[in-house]
């Protein structure tokens, strides 16, 4: 697709172009978190408990966000537990996109026994809820972030498997994939140099749309105590920490779940308008 065309898309999407701004917003914040933040994110003060925002009255130096029930700062905690959740969330949907892609390729593109083994893994696998296996598996081999993208990895993986397999069963039966095989060209060729390429555009899609679903459940799981373990910040145990005071002291909670909300929507906006931009069918 010519580049001037792809541009003009994203111009055009709404969706893509607020999705976009926030998703490349919110990762700069992450990273420049050390450069930011004043406070440790860690240590208590409780002689600072539940101070209400004071946003930018007193610049950086302030509480902008206000203190929860230890006397935190949550600006502080916020912007440490986006680069912890980025971090898992890029592992997780780097390592399952790689190994469900691959699986999909093989199944689609050779068939016969490969294709049933595969596919029942798959569907075996989707047919227990997410949430619920990831619990699971967390109970029995313990919490920390190697374990936890461990867990995510095994999760998020059929979707990817299963979303290219699809697409290889109807590119594999193309002209051009057909003459490969007349010139000689070997199956990991044509899986790889032919057929991948033509899969890129749902596969891209996809992991934009895994990658705040992924933060999502990495937040479920921190909010069970299952996933990243206080008095290190995540979203999750953020929310559940502080549920608690939501009467007494509500910007405890509404912070990390603002925060968690418009993450994930960025990503849903960002997936649905790379649909738009990159679907050969819109003019």
């Amino acid at each position: 697709m010519d580049k001037k065309i792809i541009l003009r898309r994203m111009l055009k999407s709404k969706f893509f172009m607020v999705g976009c701004t926030v998703v490349i917003l919110l990762v700069v914040l992450a990273i420049a978190a050390p450069y930011i933040v004043h406070f440790d994110p860690e240590a208590n003060s409780l002689s600072e408990k539940f101070i209400p925002p004071e946003g930018l009255s007193k610049g950086l130096d302030g509480h902008i966000l206000g203190t929860d029930q230890m006397g935190r700062d949550i600006f502080t905690r916020l912007l440490t537990g986006a680069g912890s959740s980025f971090i898992i969330a890029t592992c997780v949907v780097a390592i399952s996109s790689v190994i469900g892609t691959i699986l999909g390729l093989i199944s689609g593109y050779f068939g016969g026994i490969a294709d049933t083994i595969i596919m029942r893994t798959t569907e075996v696998f989707m047919s227990i809820p997410q949430i619920v296996l990831a619990i699971a598996i967390v109970a029995m081999i313990g919490s920390s972030m190697p374990n936890l993208i461990l867990v995510l990895v095994l999760t998020s993986w059929t979707s990817y498997s299963k979303l290219t397999r699809n697409n290889v069963l109807v590119i594999k039966g193309q002209e051009f994939v057909s003459a490969s095989k007349v010139q000689g060209a070997s199956k990991i060729r044509i899986m790889f140099r032919q057929i991948f390429p033509n899969v890129t555009t749902p596969l891209l899609i996809q992991i934009s749309q895994q990658f705040g679903m992924t933060i999502m459940v990495e937040a479920t799981l921190s909010f069970l105590n299952l996933g990243i373990q206080p008095p290190a910040p995540s979203w999750g145990n953020m929310i559940a920490g502080s549920r608690q005071y939501l009467t007494t002291a509500p910007w405890t909670v509404f912070a990390p779940g603002v925060a968690l909300m418009i993450t994930v929507l960025a990503f849903n906006f960002l997936g649905d308008g790379l649909r738009d931009v990159l679907d050969p069918k819109r003019t």
